[in-house]
Parts: structure tokens; C-alpha cells; sequence
């Protein structure tokens, strides 16, 4: 509980403590009983979605090692799913050591698999050994079909115990037809219990990403599902720089066609795509053998530094930079840039077990070393583009020195030395930022009763005056020259990311460890919180990242019945009919909350603001590539995709006159 009085721990004389207290687990109950130890996700819809991933990354080695070009994903109606694929078939054979079938070693116990042996998968993903016994672990059953030898073999799991032993259940033409593995697994309702199914939209983004990064294996998707099927194929045969392109979007590109950089050193494979858009924010996306890296790591400082470095070499060389111009930095030759890296290395070290970095410095190297050779041979061959990209550079260049001004102001230690803040920021007495909290509050009415029902202690607030600017669309010195912009980046005390150097942005100075945005519960609230939240994600994505921005839950109605006193605070259409059934009969008065000005201070603070019964919704980035698509075709500059959007999706709207 948020403010929780420390308690102290009272201990019992005859409390004993020997062998009797410790308890060994057998086989995969570790797994069942601590999930979250295991899957990235836990127990809710990301771990859900990642038992998919597990099954679906052992297929996806086996093609990157050369055995498989074909994987089929069937999402069943009873709620299964299936992965085949046409590589070699789990092995089948039995192990000396275990005196068992070497399929049923991988599918039962922990740290067991080929991808320890350099011999059987010179790259994979997944968990290394872990992926296929977890899957087996947290599913109610699991079936395993291997086509080898000309046999088919099958064995079944239930929640991780053989219940079926492995047999032959038929045999195949060897001649005519391949060999491969298919595994069918339904998930544990008993451990995701607040999960009952896949989301196709997500399973499908993850599917499309990999054909591109695949650079050619065909990916067969089928839903069966609902009163009709759904099937789609993936085969992106132009690799990361078609995906570059399709990162780009609808935005206006600088050249026709995306950069394909490729090579290998040391045995590391990189691979990065990439193309300039007419945009002021940078997108890149890493992927270290296909798993997606969200925070970049080491291959991205490599590519980073062998990119800055060949441009400025370029232009120095061509008198591209005119006599007086400012000389661009590394963040100024990114601007407007999609790109993919994509490496393939033999012994992936990565940050934690959501793999958001990748750490191995050999990668580095390898990646420094191949884009600055590549790279080179680019610019020569292709002098126009090169033209063309240190021009924008150069632009950027002078931009940020025009912004210069703005940023040495919002760098200021105290942001109450600000002479915009006084009279907005009314800020709370704690200096602690573990317990201070930042409302960023849409309008003045409602700042007004913020800051009346607030507990001055810890919670200060911030009002906003209309929209904000939408910074998709706007320069770094423009951004840095808005006033509301300008207020909230010197209330947090960070600094901002993309101002020229990766140095400006200090996570350890951010002021307030919750910055929680508090909009109006209708279309306008909903367009300011995408537009503060799109600043966030492009100049702020550290506090992100940190788990320190909020989304205040204010009710949608408050509601009386009979004579009582008493309000019932209603969050969403549906729990309003709930409680209208349950009250029957009873004269209600129904109060619908138009905007967060029409509750006084006390409300406010009883249903938005106190800890002890607010709602927060925490916001977090699992896909980088999706919500940077989202951001871009939500907020962009181009129209077209946006109007696709709004047609496609118009059912799901209410209208609120």
C-alpha cells in the first residue's frame, strides 16, 4: 500500500527453523509455482503470449540454422495452439545418461536442448535450454509430433508429467516427404487465470516482423477461431530493408529505396536496413537472432559510432559542410531515420531475461566493423543519397543550435528558478522522488481542484492550458520553445533526450518517481493523453522505461439511489449497467462527468487522487515496433494511414455529445 506505516516484524520464541522447513521441488513444480521466475510476462497476457513465442522461436532456429524453410501457426478453436515446422525433427532417440527419449529430456527438464552444442544450432533465440520445458510446464497438456526416419513419433505431457510415452504412430513416404516437429500445447487456465486467448493482431505483428528478419522462410498463419477462418502468409524476401521501409510508413522518404547493409566478422552475422524520412525523430529497432532487443545494447552502439564516423569522414571529404555551418553530431545525422540492426551471434548475452540488451562487446566490433565498411561503399556508389542525408544533418545541426537557449532553460537544476513555473507548479514539500508525485492535469478548472484536493505532502501538480504540441510533427527546437512542453520538462528536471548528444537525459535527476497524466474521461482527454504520451515516448522513453508514468482512472459517472447520501463512482459503460441491475427498482440519479472540473476537490482526491483508492494504469512499451508504428500513424505527418485507421476501427467508437 502506497504510504504504508513501516511495521514491525514480531517474532514467536518457539518459531524453529531446521531441515524440516525446506522443501525440494521435483521436476518442473518450480516452474508451475513461480512462474514469473520463467516467462517474461508472468502469469498475465505478455507471459501468455510468450508460451506462443517459446514454441515458436525453436522452429524459427531451426530455419536460421538451414533445416527448415517452411513454419505453419494454427491458433485452434479449443483455444490451442499448433507450430510445425520442416526442419529435422526433435531427436528421438534415447539418452545414456537419462535412459529416455531425448524429446521427452527437452520437454521435462530445465537446461536441456541442442542449443548448448555449437554443433547442433550455431545461432538461436529463446530461452537456451528452458523455452520447450516451461511451455510444458505452464500448459494443461502438450503434444509433441516428430517426423523422422521415416516415422512418425508422438508423446503427451499433462502440466509437465508424461502421460502418453513416446511411440510410433505411423510411418512416411521419406522420399516425398519432409521431415519436422509439431507441437500442439493448450495453456494452464489455472495459472492464467485473468487470460483465455490469443490476441491474432498481436501474434500476427510478431509473425510479419519475423518474415522480414527471416529474409525469406515462409510463415503460414491460420485462425480458426470464430464463425469464420482467417489465414495469411508471410514471406518478405527483401529482409531488414523492406522492414525499414515498412517502418517508414506513409511518411515522405528522402530516396526511393531502403539501404541494405550485410556482412560478417568473426563469425557474427549483422545485418541492417534503413531509410531517411523527411521526420525529426529517429527509429530504430535491434533484434539479436530475431528476439527483440528494446533498449539496443551493444550492437547499436556499434552501428552508432561506424555510421557517425563514415558520414562525417564523407562530408568532410566532398565540402559538403559549408564554411560557418554547424558540424552535425551523431544525433543530428539519425534524424528522420528507420532502421533495423539485426545480428546473428553463437552466444547471445543478454541484460535479464527480457532480453532488452544485448551485452556480448564482440558484437560491437563486429557490427562497427561491417557498417563502416558497407556504409562506405553506400556513399560513394550512391552519392546523391549521401548528399542528401547530410544536408538534413546539417539542418538538424543548425536547429539545435538555435535550440540551444531553450534547453540551457529547462537544464536548470530547480525548476522553480524558471520564471514560466510559478503560478503552474505547485509543488509538493517531500525533495524525496521515490515518494513525490507529478499530476500533469489537462486544464485549469481541473488544476484548480487538483491542487485543492491533493496531499500536499507528496503530490504536486501541474496544469496544462489546451492541447499540447503535437511533437511528431515538430522540431527539437520547436518542442523546446513550447511553453507547456517547456513547463513539464522542467517540473521533471530530467532534461530530454534528442537534443544533440545521448548525455542531456539524466534518469537519477527525474523529480518524481510517479508522473501521472490526468485527463478528461471523453475524445479530448483521450487526444491530449496520446499527444503527452507521444512526447514521452520520443523525448522521454527513460522514465518509461523506469516505470514512472501513470494514467489517472477518473469515474465516468457518479451515481445515487433513493434518498443516500452516498455516490457510487462508476469507471466504464459496463460496470454501470451492472450496477443499475443490481439496483432495480431503486430511483437513481445517474451524474455523467464531462470533464474533471466538474468534480470539486474532494472528489477529486477520493476518486482520482488518494492512493488508497485511485486507479492507476501504469504504461509500459513490451513492442517497440508497434508502438512506434502506432505513434507514427496516430500522429504523423502523412494523413492516409491515419484515415485507414479511423475507418477501419470507427464501429468501436461511441459517440459522447
Amino acid at each position: 500500500m502506497w504510504m504504508q506505516p513501516e511495521r514491525r516484524r514480531v517474532l514467536s520464541k518457539k518459531s524453529n527453523y531446521d531441515a524440516s522447513n525446506i522443501q525440494v521441488l521435483e521436476g518442473l513444480e518450480a516452474v508451475r509455482l513461480r512462474p514469473a521466475m520463467y516467462v517474461a510476462g508472468g502469469t498475465g497476457i505478455d507471459g501468455y503470449h510468450q508460451l506462443l513465442t517459446e514454441v515458436l522461436d525453436n522452429s524459427i532456429d531451426e530455419s536460421l540454422a538451414g533445416f527448415a524453410d517452411t513454419v505453419e501457426i494454427i491458433l485452434q478453436k479449443d483455444g490451442s495452439v499448433t507450430i510445425t515446422d520442416n526442419g529435422r525433427g526433435v531427436p528421438v532417440d534415447i539418452m545414456k545418461k537419462e535412459n529416455k527419449p531425448a524429446v521427452e529430456v527437452i520437454y521435462t527438464v530445465l537446461h536441456a536442448g541442442g542449443k548448448f552444442d555449437a554443433g547442433a544450432y550455431k545461432v538461436s533465440g529463446g530461452l537456451h535450454g528452458v523455452g520447450a520445458s516451461v511451455v510444458n510446464a505452464l500448459s494443461d497438456w502438450l503434444e509433441v509430433e516428430v517426423r523422422r526416419d521415416g516415422k512418425v513419433h508422438m508423446i503427451r505431457f499433462e502440466r509437465g508429467e508424461v502421460v502418453k510415452p513416446l511411440e510410433v504412430i505411423g510411418k512416411y513416404n521419406a522420399k516425398k516427404e519432409t521431415t519436422g516437429t509439431k507441437v500442439t500445447f493448450m495453456p494452464d487456465h489455472s495459472i492464467f487465470k485473468e487470460v483465455n486467448s490469443y490476441s491474432y493482431d498481436r501474434v500476427r505483428r510478431r509473425l510479419k516482423e519475423l518474415s522480414y528478419l527471416t529474409g525469406g522462410i515462409k510463415i503460414v498463419f491460420s485462425d480458426m477461431r470464430g464463425s469464420e477462418e482467417r489465414h495469411e502468409t508471410f514471406q518478405e524476401v527483401g529482409g531488414v530493408a523492406a522492414f525499414a521501409e515498412n517502418i517508414a510508413g506513409e511518411d515522405k522518404r528522402l530516396y526511393e529505396k531502403g539501404l541494405l547493409i550485410k556482412g560478417i566478422s568473426d563469425d557474427i552475422d549483422v545485418e541492417v536496413g534503413m531509410i531517411h524520412t523527411s521526420n525529426f525523430s529517429q527509429n530504430i529497432l535491434c533484434y539479436a537472432n530475431m528476439i527483440t532487443n528494446r533498449d539496443g545494447g551493444t550492437p547499436l552502439t556499434g552501428f552508432k559510432t561506424a555510421y557517425t564516423r563514415a558520414l562525417n569522414a564523407y562530408a568532410k571529404k566532398n565540402n559538403i559542410v559549408k564554411k560557418g555551418e554547424p558540424t552535425p553530431s551523431g544525433e543530428d545525422f539519425l534524424e528522420g531515420i528507420c532502421c533495423v540492426i539485426s545480428i546473428k551471434i553463437g552466444d547471445p548475452q543478454f541484460e535479464s531475461q527480457a532480453k532488452v540488451k544485448l551485452l556480448n562487446p564482440e558484437a560491437q566490433t563486429a557490427t562497427q566493423s561491417v557498417v563502416y565498411e558497407k556504409i562506405n561503399e553506400i556513399l560513394e556508389e550512391n552519392p546523391k543519397i549521401a548528399k542528401i542525408i547530410i544536408e538534413k544533418a546539417v539542418n538538424a545541426a543548425k536547429a539545435r543550435e538555435a535550440a540551444k537557449r531553450a534547453r540551457e532553460l529547462v537544464r536548470r537544476s530547480s525548476p522553480l528558478d524558471n520564471d514560466d513555473l510559478p503560478g503552474k507548479l505547485a509543488d509538493c514539500s517531500s525533495t524525496d522522488p521515490s515518494v513525490s508525485e507529478l499530476y500533469i492535469v489537462e486544464g485549469n478548472s481541473a488544476g484548480g481542484s487538483a491542487k485543492g484536493g491533493r496531499e500536499r505532502r507528496f503530490q504536486a501538480i501541474l496544469p496544462l492550458r489546451g492541447k499540447v504540441l503535437n511533437v511528431e510533427k515538430a522540431t527539437m527546437g520547436k518542442i523546446l520553445k513550447n511553453a507547456e512542453l517547456r513547463s513539464m520538462i522542467a517540473a521533471i528536471g530530467a532534461g530530454v533526450e534528442g537534443a544533440g548528444d545521448d548525455s542531456h537525459f539524466d534518469i537519477e535527476a527525474v523529480r518524481y518517481h510517479r508522473i501521472i497524466i490526468m485527463a478528461d474521461a471523453d475524445v479530448d482527454g483521450s487526444h491530449i493523453r496520446t499527444l503527452i504520451l507521444t512526447f514521452f515516448y520520443r523525448y522521454m522513453k527513460p522514465i518509461i522505461d523506469a516505470g514512472y508514468l501513470f494514467i489517472a482512472q477518473p469515474p465516468l459517472y457518479g451515481v445515487k439511489f433513493g434518498r443516500s447520501k452516498e455516490v457510487n463512482y462508476i469507471f466504464d459503460d459496463a460496470d454501470l449497467k451492472t450496477l443499475m441491475k443490481e439496483n432495480r427498482g431503486k430511483k437513481a440519479e445517474v451524474q455523467r462527468y464531462k470533464g474533471l472540473g466538474e468534480m470539486n476537490a474532494d472528489e477529486l482526491w477520493h476518486t482520482t487522487m488518494n492512493p488508497e483508492s485511485r486507479i492507476l494504469k501504469k504504461v509500459t512499451v513490451d513492442d517497440a515496433f508497434e508502438a512506434s508504428e502506432a505513434f507514427q500513424m496516430l500522429m504523423g505527418t502523412e494523413v492516409p494511414p491515419r484515415r485507414a485507421f479511423i475507418e477501419e476501427n470507427a464501429h468501436l467508437a461511441s459517440i459522447d455529445v
